[in-house]
Formats: structure tokens, sequence, C-alpha cells
């Protein structure tokens, strides 16, 4: 089902503020709980930042196959693996986030500039089936923000005693 014009504009503003509410939740996080895990096969901070560079490079890409290709096939991809295979804590911070940064201010710009053609377009996910630009609009503007709230939660638990050695400040 297609979104009204001012759906897409409030969903296109929250894809626009993503990067911004990523950084804000990764500032109140202590050095000591950045890498720290909430629990076996759960991401630390550190490997959501580096997951969610990752995933806005696909979604970038995605995006930009729906819109210039006919019946674009949009491949999935394992984000489990993904982590472990390119191992996210050994990655750098910094790098991860201005991907996230950049990829997002280059795309909310051409997103801005879409026309009804490039709203009606639309193609294949290999694992969910039919993929419309609007099904890409809902998806990624709602991603970083619920990374930011995972992060939250990290903090949250961290701080609660499950990961903070005796006498660490959890400011």
């Amino acid at each position: 089902m297609g979104m009204t014009t001012a759906e897409r504009q409030q969903r296109i503003d929250q894809y626009e503020r993503g990067a911004v509410r990523l950084h804000e939740a990764l500032n109140v996080v202590p050095d000591a709980a950045v890498k720290w895990r909430p629990a076996p096969g759960k991401w630390s901070a550190h490997e959501v930042v580096c997951h969610c560079a990752d995933s806005e490079m696909n979604g970038a890409m995605r995006l930009r196959y729906l819109l210039a290709e006919k019946d674009p096939a949009i491949v999935g991809y394992d984000q489990d693996a993904w982590a472990r295979i390119f191992d996210y804590h050994s990655r750098p911070l910094e790098p991860a986030l201005a991907v996230i940064e950049a990829v997002r201010a280059h795309t909310t710009a051409l997103l801005r500039t879409l026309g009804d053609e490039g709203w009606s377009r639309s193609g294949r996910h290999t694992e969910s089936g039919a993929y419309s630009v609007d099904t890409w609009l809902r998806i990624y503007s709602d991603h970083l923000e619920g990374h930011a709230r995972q992060i939250a939660r990290n903090l949250e638990a961290w701080r609660s005693g499950a990961g903070v050695p005796p006498g660490t400040p959890t400011r």
C-alpha cells in the first residue's frame, strides 16, 4: 500500500534524523560499556554501529536499484554472519559513523527529489517478496531509531549491574 505525500515527508524527515539519533544514543555510553554484550548472541553498542554502517550502504544501493533497474532483485543478507565474518568489534567506530552520516545525507537528497514515477517503482526482495520504494522508506526510516533504542537498552542493562565491575562509574 502506498503512502500519502504527508506520510512520505514525515518518513523522509525521520530518515534524515536517524544518524543524529544513533550518535545521541552512542554518545552517552561510557567507553567501558561500548563493547559489552548484554547476552550471548546479542550485539554490543559497537557492533550495532558497525551493523548500521553496513546496513546503510546496503539500503542506499537497494533504493538505487529500485529506482534505476528494470524489475530489480533486492538481495537479502545474513546480518549476524556479517557481524561475525567482518569481526565488528575489531572495526573502528569513527569511519562507521561517518559512513552512516554520509549515506543518510546523500540518500535524503535523492529522496527529496523523487517524483511520482520514482515513488511508483518496485522490485522483488529475495526473502520477503514484493518490495517497493515505499516499503524501503518504511524500513529504513525506522532502522536507525530502532538501533538507537537497542543501544539505550544495552546501556540500561550495563548500568543495572549486568556488566559493570564493582566501583566503576556509570555516569
